[in-house]
């Protein structure tokens, strides 16, 4: 019987276009089911940032299916971490969560040569979450 996740991570930008997706598919392909990935925006653009999908193909991680969703209530409510990129006061706030906001730049309108290093940082930033998360105790 396969074990339920350790967390549940819900990211959240304005757009659910660039930084939010490229840290759903770090978190999911580097952590695979150990980790509960969700990712959501406070004003949902119509497609992902086709710079973002080209920055991650570079390093193996297909996100071009995804598309951007609308942050609700219950996402948060249902996420042990809600990490935000830029979305200021239109995430909820609940008690018992984790919360963390990763000042990134926005990867909007700019070319994949731009996205990399935000793709890069979105990585270190991912890597680290998992080791914090894997060094939690079992509830």
């Amino acid at each position: 019987m396969p074990s339920a996740p350790l967390a549940s991570v819900l990211f959240v930008c304005v757009h659910n276009a660039g930084r939010s997706q490229m840290a759903a598919g770090f978190l999911g392909h580097l952590a695979g089911d150990r980790i509960e990935v969700r990712s959501a925006g406070s004003l949902p653009a119509d497609q992902v940032n086709p710079s973002a999908v080209e920055a991650m193909k570079e390093v193996g991680i297909d996100i071009a299916n995804q598309r951007p969703k609308v942050l609700t209530t219950e996402a948060v409510q249902a996420s042990d971490y809600v990490i935000t990129m830029g979305c200021g006061d239109a995430c909820p706030i609940f008690p018992g969560k984790t919360y963390l906001d990763w000042a990134l730049e926005d990867p909007a309108g700019k070319g994949v040569e731009s996205v990399r290093p935000i793709r890069d940082q979105i990585k270190t930033r991912i890597e680290a979450l998992i080791t914090e998360i894997d060094a939690k105790p079992e509830a």
